[in-house]
């Protein structure tokens, strides 16, 4: 590798507040917040929206789309012709 051309690239801690769940990783994202964790050590926290504790598809809590209702609607609105 090239010196001086490459982010830094150090452990961060990736946390899904609404579902409790985090984990330690390396990466070159930087974050202003810092928590300390189960080794005793200080590192960067990146609070995402959804992981795959919180993702319907790896929960299989997924949601059941009412499609029959959408097109009963738009026939209704827009008629057939």
């Amino acid at each position: 590798m090239k010196k001086g051309i490459h982010p830094d690239y150090h452990p961060v801690v990736f946390r899904d507040p609404g579902a409790g769940f985090a984990f330690l990783t390396r990466s070159t994202i930087t974050s202003g917040k810092t928590i300390e964790w189960e080794d005793g050590n200080t590192y960067p926290v990146v609070d995402v929206d959804v992981s795959s504790a919180s993702h319907p598809f790896y929960t299989g809590r997924s949601r059941v789309l009412d499609t029959a209702g959408r097109v009963e609607r738009f026939n209704q609105r827009y008629g057939r012709a």
